[in-house]
């Protein structure tokens, strides 16, 4: 992987390593996310198809060094996910940088998309963590409990997200790993607990209706600081602070 700012070299797995590494101490929260180069973050309704080797690297990374990896359900239900499974490599990292073996999920719901039975919450190696409000099915969440999940109750009529993330970060789980979706990471925004943006630009153009990284919230414009730029077989990985 070539760094184009703020030097020119290759770069090393120590390398990458450092750069991605979350700011500590302290709660640091980074979003993640894939995009064509004409900004769709979907491809029939999923990121899979966008993603390059490189942008797997980097995905890896963010998981590999995060206490915890936060999502909203309808991407955690579309993708399929089942938890963290590190390999050998990845649990090797995590031991080098004195994280838990396994990061937890946590789920994003207000409860419509998010069935007691999700492989999300059944198949994890260690319990998934259900981030809902008060207002959510109190018989839905004794469910998702006797599944096996961590059920955090943040908010009165619908998740709030900044009692959630210190919530989270009071645990001990200080250094977030956000993969989507758009929904949630605008939310995120809105809240003012996004402190990185780590953007991949795939190259490929997908037009049609697919989503872009953030919808749905209505604020004034984030100012973003541009603080690295990697390249690779023509896709280009970006890091933004949020201001």
């Amino acid at each position: 992987m070539h760094e184009i700012f703020p030097g020119t070299r290759e770069l090393a797995e120590a390398d990458l390593e450092a750069l991605y590494a979350y700011r500590t101490p302290g709660r640091w929260l980074a979003v993640n996310f894939v995009s064509s180069a004409d900004g769709a973050v979907t491809v029939e309704g999923r990121s899979a198809s966008l993603s390059t080797p490189a942008d797997r690297v980097i995905y890896r990374l963010g998981n590999d060094l995060a206490d915890v990896v936060l999502a909203g359900a309808g991407t955690a239900v579309a993708e399929g996910f089942e938890g963290l499974r590190p390999d050998a490599h990845s649990a090797d990292r995590r031991r080098r940088h004195g994280l838990a073996p396994i990061p937890p999920i946590a789920v994003v719901t207000t409860g419509h998309s998010l069935p007691a039975d999700a492989p999300v919450i059944t198949k994890a190696l260690v319990p998934t963590i259900v981030v809902t409000s008060a207002a959510t099915d109190p018989e839905l969440r004794a469910a998702w409990a006797a599944a096996g999940a961590d059920v955090l109750v943040a908010g009165t009529d619908a998740v709030d997200l900044r009692e959630a993330v210190s919530t989270l970060a009071g645990r001990g789980l200080t250094r977030i790993d956000c993969e989507g979706g758009p929904r949630l990471f605008a939310s995120l925004v809105a809240a003012g607990v996004v402190d990185e943006l780590r953007l991949t630009i795939a190259p490929f153009l997908v037009a049609g209706e697919a989503s872009r990284a953030a919808v749905g919230e209505d604020f004034d414009p984030a100012r973003l600081e541009l603080v690295s730029v990697l390249e690779d077989g023509g896709t280009l990985m970006l890091r933004y602070l949020v201001h």
